[in-house]
């Protein structure tokens, strides 16, 4: 006697080999013997042998047409064996019966299961919904198709169009259009980043970085909306200076000035001119809500987001030739250069010249400073402050290190194309801690730590960095910052570019004029902002690090340099000297850090922006009498 059984979800036959009434002992076609329970059992029969039954019931349910069963059976619930005699109009053999329970069985949108062997039909409604989705699927599975093929011959599908970024940067796996591109990717055996940019959907490697950065930063785009006018203050007093800005060619938000004007008893009185934007919008305001999403102007080589509107920048930034309304520290300064006195001031302040570095650091740096060098426009006033701030830095304790570093500036000519799309990197090189650089840190740090303390006297909060045990952070209230030297240090010098300056110069203001401070004590929206600018901050200033590593690849590629010299940092870890390019090098026998190296480079990809160089020669160890770069 032979048995068609159920287990797991599937129809097996077997052969009797024991009948223990509520269970059975069965041999099934591969040999196995098998314990089933005697309610599993759909079918006894004698003929023909199991492994048959099987193959000759499974070719005649293919005969059996579902659509038909459907409208010929009843509505009632039902066994297959019962509808087997209806349907054959005899007594089904068991090739039969088991023909219709396979048919029943593989049509689940039509027959719904009620328990072993048994079903009924679909109602109507439910029927025409089910087999509506199994058409939308099999249109889907077909439009796939369609993509995937159009992607895997270099063409982009019109289906694409207006949602590029979502699929590239945050693809939902149940869209069509994504499933369509993965297994693109998979015919391909390219990244989803790579086949597009096959396909022409992004014109460069550099227009998949930035716009991923978009995409994340800037959902809505960088473009700004329709502001109100803006409020110039007027009525302000007028200064009697004549300011000066120091500032790369690149600058275009012009934060801070400088003036040196003799004194009739002697010595000189010495102006840091801080551009004053918060007193053309008030917070609350929409150009506010602009400058408080944003947080910070977004720099990047060759590209920059700003964080204040073109005609904001443009009405507050330090330009020549114009009066700017501005926060000025003034510092009374003796022949010797103590200074004796200090006054704060809400002004106006005629803007004389915007000095740039590649104009002035070939007259004033180190060498002409002490051999005398040839004479200049300005040499008098910066030299003076020179001299001020070198005091000013011996007297926070904390002279500046790593003089010897290098600088680097990018500039990207995004007139010429290359053969990796448009843009021709150059990457110059300048010694940090030259006298223009020591200048205009020291008056810096001054400012920001005076108006920090004035703040904390007249009990108004503000946005402070601090430094203790190593370890920097932001805080609403005054505290040392150990890596200068100072009691406190409110950053207050940049608010064309940072909004926590902003913030700290609305205060400020509100200190030096005797009005209500926009942040009062322990302020929640002062302590949300500080947490929500850390971390836009910081990601804006990764942002910047990975476009100055995708350029550096660029210029290696557009160099195409037979080998480059490196300083190896540590284990395989080095940095190329031309261009700030910091990889690792596996051939790399060990070697002293310091050490200079030549290397070959002998590939790069501009998508997962990597390098690969293989190690050529040692040039030479380090000397032992010279101190070791702390960082790099």
């Amino acid at each position: 006697m032979f048995v068609l059984f159920e287990e797991d979800g599937a129809f097996k036959a077997g052969t009797i080999l024991a009948d223990n009434d509520a269970s059975l002992q069965v041999e099934n076609t591969h040999g196995k013997r098998l314990k089933i329970k005697r309610a599993n059992v759909l079918l006894n029969f004698r003929e023909p042998a199991p492994a048959d039954l099987l193959s000759r019931a499974e070719s005649a349910a293919e005969e059996l047409d579902t659509e038909f069963l459907w409208e010929v059976c009843g509505d009632d619930e039902f066994g297959f064996a019962e509808f087997a005699a209806e349907y054959y109009g005899h007594t089904p053999s068991p090739v039969e019966s088991a023909a219709v329970l396979l048919r029943l069985h593989s049509a689940p949108i039509w027959f719904h299961r009620k328990g072993k062997g048994r079903f009924r039909k679909a109602p109507a409604e439910i029927l025409q919904a089910a087999l509506a989705g199994m058409e939308k699927k099999r249109l889907q599975a077909l439009a796939i198709d369609k993509m995937r093929d159009e992607l895997v011959e270099g063409r982009l599908p019109a289906e694409f169009e207006g949602m590029l970024p979502q699929i590239l940067y945050r693809p939902d796996r149940n869209r069509s259009e994504v499933k369509a591109l993965e297994a693109a990717c998979v015919d391909t055996g390219l990244s989803a980043a790579r086949l597009l940019l096959k396909c022409g959907a992004l014109s460069s490697s550099y227009e998949y970085h930035y716009n991923r950065f978009l995409f994340e930063q800037f959902p809505d785009g960088v473009h700004f909306p329709e502001i109100d006018p803006l409020t110039v203050p007027t009525g302000l007093p007028r200064a009697d200076v004549a300011a000066f800005s120091i500032d790369d060619a690149t600058t275009t938000e012009i934060d801070d000035a400088f003036s040196v004007t003799p004194r009739l008893e002697g010595g000189w009185r010495v102006g840091i001119h801080i551009a004053a934007p918060a007193l053309g919008f008030s917070r609350g305001s929409k150009l506010d809500a602009i400058a408080r999403q944003r947080l910070s102007t977004v720099y990047m080589p060759g590209n920059k987001i700003t964080m204040l509107p073109d005609e904001v920048v443009e009405t507050f930034t330090l330009a020549a030739g114009r009066e700017c309304p501005a926060i000025s520290l003034y510092l009374d300064v003796r022949s010797d250069l103590t200074i004796t006195a200090h006054e704060s001031r809400v002004e106006i302040v005629p803007i004389v010249a915007n000095l740039r570095h590649h104009d002035i650091e070939p007259v004033f740096n180190e060498d002409t400073i002490h051999d005398g060098g040839p004479d200049f426009q300005w040499k008098r006033e910066l030299t003076l402050l020179w001299d001020l701030a070198t005091i000013l830095e011996a007297g926070r304790g904390k002279p500046s290190a790593h003089n010897n570093q290098v600088d680097n500036n990018f500039y990207v000519d995004w007139q010429q194309q290359t053969e990796d799309g448009p843009g021709y990197i150059t990457i110059g090189q300048r010694l940090r801690g030259s006298p223009m650089d020591k200048l205009v840190a020291e008056m810096m740090i001054l400012a920001n730590s005076t108006w920090g303390k004035l703040l904390d006297e007249a009990g108004v909060p503000g946005l402070y960095r601090a430094q203790g045990g190593g370890k920097v952070r932001m805080t609403t209230v005054a505290a040392p910052h150990e890596g200068l030297g100072v009691d406190c240090y409110a950053w207050s010098s940049s608010p064309l570019r940072r909004y926590v300056d902003m913030v700290n110069q609305w205060q400020i203001i509100a200190v030096l004029t005797g009005t209500e401070a926009p942040f009062a004590p322990k302020s929640t929206d002062l302590m949300a902002t500080l947490r929500d600018f850390e971390g836009t901050y910081a990601e804006y200033n990764e942002f910047q690090r990975r476009m100055e590593r995708y350029w550096c690849l660029r210029w290696l590629r557009q160099a195409k340099p037979e080998a480059v010299e490196a300083k190896v940092m540590r284990d395989n870890l080095v940095r190329l000297e031309a261009i700030p390019l910091i990889l690792k090098v596996p051939s790399l026998p060990p070697q002293l850090p310091g050490s200079r190296v030549r290397l070959i480079i002998e590939g790069s990809d501009l998508v997962d922006v990597e390098v690969s160089a293989r190690y050529l020669t040692t040039l030479s160890e380090p000397d032992p009498d010279q101190e070791e770069e702390a960082e790099y």
